[in-house]
């Protein structure tokens, strides 16, 4: 009787992992598109199709991936940094032999939305596959006729250099089933037309989570939905309504400015968000940033509350006082109030309250350059410092300012600079 059972309940596991695996993998949403004509076959799509097509690839940021540094739009070769090893993106121009020239709009969208290559392998999901199976199937015609349109490059991308077990593609069936939500995108009922359009473009095209939700050791989403998340050498801010570290004391307009210029009143884009500036969010017309900035602000985010702001008297925070006088306040200014759209505020900051310091740590150590945009051109920079301060010199000072004018935040340590300053590979003081 005893093995009967567990035969039973044998079978019934088996059955309702192979229904879930089936629901999950189930790609019938893509038999929409045309599975005739291929990608370098002609005729070419309307004009009208190609422009919107070109609009949607700069929602999905599509070219920061796919364009090495250097090389030619769209042809591959840039080496994504992955906690499990490099991810090497691929060639989607048209060309027959190493792009995407053979395939039809329907191994398009299945690669884009559901992770499957044209010869049925499973994608890794550095290719956010887990957001875009949220866009519309207009956006990706649209999108398809873009590509088409493309010069073809013939360029073969370098194999990626995945440790085991996850150079396994089978393995992401596994992951698949875990973290993947087969299901187009669904309109909240009760919200408005502009609320459920910034969530479309956040939650699809736009991937925020993929930078602003943590993830756990699978390199799944955690629940603690776009709140912030550590990244290889940085952070990740929140973008919530957080007062504390989100954008809780941003209004609408500054958040679209940010997007639209690569700067504000308070903030200014570098690193990796300075490259999605310049890619992407810029590149959005005014509505479509307004209803970005709507939905963000709608999120009650994580709700933390801000700490007790060290001592002004204590020790470090008055060497980090003197640190500031004599490096950082030709710049920031005596109050840390910055100069608008160049130099980015200190004063009442989340970035400088963020539970990491890595940004503020990195940006001393190597410097930065802020994102130029067709509507800021003058892309303002911020000097090395690794030369000239030590490990204790930049801990007192960045501890300094994430305590002061309004802020709140854990101090830095000399570790943290030492340990930052061997990875980045920074200067050492003279």
């Amino acid at each position: 009787m005893k093995s009967k059972l567990i035969a039973g309940l044998a079978v019934v596991v088996v059955a309702g992992v192979g229904a879930a695996l089936y629901i999950n993998g189930n790609t019938r949403a893509d038999d929409i598109a045309d599975n005739q004509l291929r990608a370098a076959d002609s005729p070419a799509a309307e004009p009208g199709q190609i422009r919107h097509g070109a609009y949607i690839a700069v929602q999905g940021d599509c070219a920061a991936c796919h364009t090495a540094p250097g090389g030619k739009a769209f042809a591959g070769g840039y080496g994504l940094q992955t906690p499990f090893g490099v991810i090497n993106a691929t060639n989607i121009t048209p060309d027959r032999d190493t792009g995407i020239g053979n395939w039809t709009e329907r191994d398009f969208f299945r690669a884009v939305r559901h992770g499957k290559r044209k010869d049925g392998q499973l994608l890794y999901p550095a290719m956010p596959y887990n957001a875009y199976v949220k866009m519309s199937d207009s956006d990706l015609h649209d999108l398809w006729a873009y590509m088409r349109s493309l010069e073809p490059v013939k360029q073969a991308p370098a194999p990626n250099t995945l440790g085991f077990p996850y150079n396994i593609r089978l393995a992401m069936l596994g992951w698949n089933l875990l973290f993947f939500q087969n299901a187009p995108y669904a309109p909240v009922a009760g919200q408005s037309a502009q609320w459920n359009r910034g969530r479309y473009l956040v939650d699809g095209a736009g991937h925020c989570a993929a930078c602003h939700t943590a993830k756990n050791a699978l390199g799944g989403d955690t629940s603690a939905y776009l709140q912030g998340a550590d990244l290889l050498g940085g952070h990740a801010p929140e973008i919530t309504n957080d007062a504390h570290l989100g954008l809780g004391t941003w209004s609408s307009e500054q958040i679209q400015r940010y997007l639209k210029d690569g700067s504000n009143d308070t903030a200014v884009a570098a690193g990796a968000m300075g490259e999605a500036v310049e890619h992407s969010t810029q590149y959005l017309n005014d509505a479509d940033l307004a209803d970005i900035a709507l939905y963000l602000k709608s999120l009650p985010g994580s709700g933390t509350q801000a700490p007790a702001a060290l001592n002004a008297s204590s020790p470090v925070m008055q060497r980090g006082a003197q640190v500031y006088e004599n490096n950082c306040m030709a710049c920031h200014n005596v109050h840390g109030e910055g100069i608008n759209g160049m130099v980015p505020a200190f004063a009442n900051n989340p970035g400088m309250r963020a539970s990491s310091g890595a940004n503020l740590i990195s940006a001393v150590l190597k410097g930065g350059r802020a994102a130029a945009t067709e509507s800021n051109v003058t892309a303002a920079g911020m000097p090395s410092f690794g030369w000239k301060l030590n490990d204790n010199d930049i801990a007192a000072v960045l501890t300094y300012v994430r305590n002061s004018w309004g802020n709140a935040a854990p101090g830095v340590a000399a570790e943290q600079v030492a340990k930052a300053r061997t990875a980045l590979k920074a200067s050492n003081p003279l």
